[in-house]
């Protein structure tokens, strides 16, 4: 890893690096854009570099031809990535690396439980649920696989987290007892989405993580990973989410639509509906590229509001 153990983002202030991570499992949909524009908007306001990261790791998941339609998309609302996008498909040696250190520190154990071994367990300690659908890892291979076979590798998730969200404030979670130990590679090989966002954060050096509210109860866990990779913590900050009509965060799974990016006056409504949810104003511009470089200022004003503790 290339980042200095304990280093804190403020140190980085001069070379801000953010980062859009889209997962290919069909187009930019109007949520989705919220998130891109807010990362957008964020590093430009900060002089900063935007990277665009396609998180392909769960290929069984991905669309054919997803990914360039999503770089493709966002190319048309004038979202460019400072450096060519990385694919995640492409780094599990990087991965792999990252468990055998955590492995050889003792801070990751293999496990051989099945999602049957875990209910059994659960419901043995009187304790049976599901926290936003996952279960909550009991510790059955903490101490060894009794003979089972290898299936997955865990990190020991023990003690309470303490963070600062640029925009949602102090926050914190005890992730033994509210996640368990949580899974780095899954039982089919695949690796999860918690260890390789962080080695692919360190890997590129990102300092500033903008993303969607829905993903700050990862936050907690994805700091212990970097605790024990003895790599940087980014400043964090959670937008709002675009909700369905249902209330729940707006997504394919409950019928978003492709942005509909077919003229520039429709490509810069869909920005100004993004811009709307972020809490942006409504801008005096014409053209997509006006309306970028209106919105970069309006976004420092807004986050003048939310500034992280120690920063200025």
């Amino acid at each position: 890893m290339n980042l200095a153990p304990g280093s804190t983002v403020g140190r980085y202030r001069d070379h801000y690096r953010g980062r859009f991570a889209p997962s290919p499992t069909g187009p930019l949909h109007a949520g989705s854009l919220v998130a891109a524009l807010a990362s957008w908007l964020d590093a430009r306001a900060l002089g900063g570099n935007w990277l665009v990261r396609i998180e392909d790791v769960d290929t069984a998941r991905c669309a054919a031809g997803s990914a360039e339609f999503i770089l493709q998309q966002l190319a048309s609302c004038g979202l460019h990535p400072d450096e060519p996008p990385w694919w995640q498909s492409q780094r599990g040696a990087a991965y792999a690396k990252a468990l055998q250190q955590l492995l050889a520190q003792g801070r990751a154990f293999a496990c051989g439980c099945t999602r049957k071994d875990i209910d059994d367990a659960l419901a043995a300690q009187g304790r049976l649920h599901q926290r936003f659908g996952e279960r909550v890892y009991p510790g059955t291979c903490r101490r060894g696989l009794q003979g089972k076979p290898a299936r997955a590798g865990r990190l020991r998730a023990e003690g309470v987290v303490h963070w600062h969200d640029r925009r949602l404030g102090a926050l914190q979670q005890d992730v033994g007892a509210e996640v368990g130990d949580f899974v780095l590679q899954r039982a089919d090989g695949l690796w999860a989405y918690q260890l390789a966002v962080v080695v692919d954060d360190a890997a590129q050096g990102i300092t500033h993580v903008v993303r969607g509210e829905d993903l700050a109860d990862n936050t907690a866990r994805q700091i212990l990973l970097q605790r024990g990779l003895g790599v940087a913590t980014p400043a964090y900050l959670h937008t709002p989410l675009l909700l369905a009509a249902d209330g729940h965060k707006l997504s394919k799974q409950n019928g978003a639509k492709a942005l509909d990016l077919s003229s520039p006056l429709r490509t810069l409504r869909a920005l100004q509906e993004a811009a709307q949810v972020l809490g942006l104003p409504e801008l005096p511009a014409s053209t997509v590229p006006d309306w970028l470089a209106a919105a970069v200022p309006a976004w420092a004003g807004i986050m003048r509001n939310f500034a992280p503790q120690g920063e200025t």
